[in-house]
């Protein structure tokens, strides 16, 4: 044998040697999210070992992938290393090299309901998409924390029970990951579901947990994402149905009003966008653009809707957050219904078809001649931003997973808990914002016009608890795994919790559950409440405001 042969034949067998190692940890999490990374953190901070295994290429999940203009509901509920990323944020913002395209002092400073930089509490709660994976990545480092990334879990028959308990999993490249605690911090409850835990899909009917805002939701309209005040047919020629249904309309019948389905709320991608020259690129063309995927928008213009830049939310630097706005927009409303079941080929394909579809909307709109000249002329302005998602052609990272599997747990959250209409039991963070699901299906009306249904936002009166056992699954069930992410709630209640900085606060609550259980060699379900509240409000996780029951 050469050397040349040799060489190859001993690297051959070193890669094999890697890709079947095993890897031991106190708590293995696994999650690429912001709530993954404060778990992580958590668990080390806490003095146990810690191996984040990361299936995506880049940390932070929508934080760092273009959801910037933060969902933050009442901030004062917000503590802990769920507060301290907004901190280092703005840290980051105090610095002039941050502000490359535009001036500190030009920046309008106005976030969702709270100023975006809070200069009293040294806190930003608006930010770049590359800024917020610094700071995660900043997390990472600091900590000197293990990161396996791009290692997705063996879901059909990687993880390992032993009595009730997950004693290893195997990701799809051989690497074995063995820990006391697992924490599950993807938003598709990946290994929750391979691990034989229960969980649920699509809305639960109102009578399930004696609701009034889940199920079916038809004619019910709370924002202006709909067709209410626009007559528009859903044929190829208008009124005659025998021409068949333009693309983007479902002809099946939506359902009755507070019934279950497994419908999933629509997904988007939150994107980057400025009018900077030196800093834009112009909406390219996707490969399979097919104008006719948009007739539904041109005639939404022909009727007389002008709403297009609504949600082009001001991020620093002259960016955008823009998110979807409107009857027709950058939500792919009924294409993800597959996506929380579907294996990975299947949800890849499931993204590259919203990636399409998205960036064909954006081309549509600046290309296409059906467009008002007035708008067509603004939004030529536009672009993606050239200095965010260098490696992915300007475009976000990850997709919009509003909603996917949520556990039936040892506590399920519902609308009730959200509202301040029933005592919630062990808290471990709050909550606050509107319960809110994007539409979930586009259908033809009985007088035969385009409906949207599924679009709900109900306002909690107060900040609400939020309760240790949405994050357990039931003991029978497994006794060493934790769920941030998705957690153990009805449909409409997920509607609240699902926001970013709840995440990070879950996250990070799960992880002292874990080390706290690490410690005392016992299950999940048995660690002592009091000794978990007394750790979480040192570490200044907020569990209670004065006016919470």
């Amino acid at each position: 044998m050469d050397s040349s042969c040799k060489l190859a034949s001993e690297n051959s067998t070193e890669e094999a040697k890697k890709a079947t190692e095993d890897f031991t940890a106190d708590v293995i999490v696994y999650g690429g999210t912001s709530g993954a990374v404060t778990a992580a953190v958590q668990i080390k901070k806490m003095g146990k070992s810690v191996i984040m295994v990361s299936p995506d290429k880049h940390l932070g999940g929508l934080s760092s992938s273009g959801l910037g203009y933060t969902d933050t509901g009442k901030k004062e509920v917000i503590g802990g290393l769920s507060r301290e990323f907004y901190q280092r944020v703005y840290n980051y913002y105090t610095k002039d090299d941050s502000w490359r395209w535009q001036l500190r002092e030009d920046y309008g400073n106005q976030g969702q309901g709270t100023p975006a930089i809070d200069g009293d509490n040294r806190t930003m709660w608006i930010f770049e998409p590359h800024i917020a994976e610094q700071v995660f990545d900043d997390f990472i480092r600091e900590n000197d924390i293990s990161v396996h990334k791009e290692e997705m879990l063996n879901r059909e028959n990687g993880v390992i029970m032993v009595n009730g308990k997950i004693k290893s999993f195997t990701t799809l490249s051989g690497k074995t990951y063995i820990g006391k605690v697992f924490i599950d911090a993807t938003y598709e409850g990946d290994l929750m579901a391979a691990a034989g835990v229960s969980y649920d899909v699509g809305r639960e009917s109102n009578a399930t947990y004696g609701e009034q805002w889940n199920g079916v939701q038809v004619d019910v309209f709370h924002h202006k994402h709909n067709f209410k005040n626009f007559q528009i047919s859903p044929h190829k020629i208008p009124g005659d149905p025998s021409s068949g249904l333009i693309k983007g309309v479902s002809a099946e019948d939506p359902g009755k009003y507070g019934e279950a389905d497994e419908k999933v709320q629509a997904y988007n991608f939150r994107l980057c966008l400025t009018t900077v020259e030196e800093n834009r690129v112009p909406f390219y063309k996707p490969e399979d653009y097919d104008p006719a995927r948009y007739e539904l928008l041109a005639r939404l213009y022909d009727s007389g809707w002008d709403q297009t830049f609504n949600k082009f939310d001001p991020i620093p630097n002259l960016k955008t957050d823009t998110n979807n706005h409107g009857p027709f927009s950058t939500d792919f409303i009924g294409a993800n219904y597959e996506y929380p079941e579907a294996s990975y080929e299947r949800r890849a394909e499931i993204v590259q078809e919203h990636v399409n579809y998205q960036q064909g909307l954006m081309y549509f709109i600046a290309n296409d001649p059906r467009v008002p000249k007035d708008v067509q002329q603004e939004f030529k302005k536009w672009g993606y931003a050239k200095d965010e998602f260098k490696d992915n052609n300007h475009w976000p990272h990850q997709i919009y997973v509003r909603e996917a599997r949520r556990m039936l747990g040892d506590y399920v959250m519902t609308e009730h808990d959200i509202l301040g209409k029933r005592k919630v039991p062990k808290s471990i963070g709050m909550g606050s914002y509107t319960m809110d699901s994007h539409n979930v299906q586009r259908y033809i009306t009985s007088e035969g016009y385009v409906q949207n249904e599924g679009d709900i936002g109900v306002h909690a009166k107060e900040p609400y608890q939020i309760a240790l056992g949405t994050i357990m699954p039931k003991k029978e069930e497994c006794a060493n795994l934790l769920v941030p992410l998705a957690v153990s709630s009805s449909h409409i209640a997920f509607g609240s919790i699902r926001m970013e900085p709840v995440f990070m606060i879950l996250g990070q609550s799960a992880a002292t559950v874990a080390a706290i259980a690490t410690d005392k060699n016992v299950p999940i379900q048995e660690i002592n409440y009091e000794v978990l509240k007394e750790e979480l409000v040192k570490d200044g996780q907020v569990l209670k405001l004065s006016k919470s029951k």
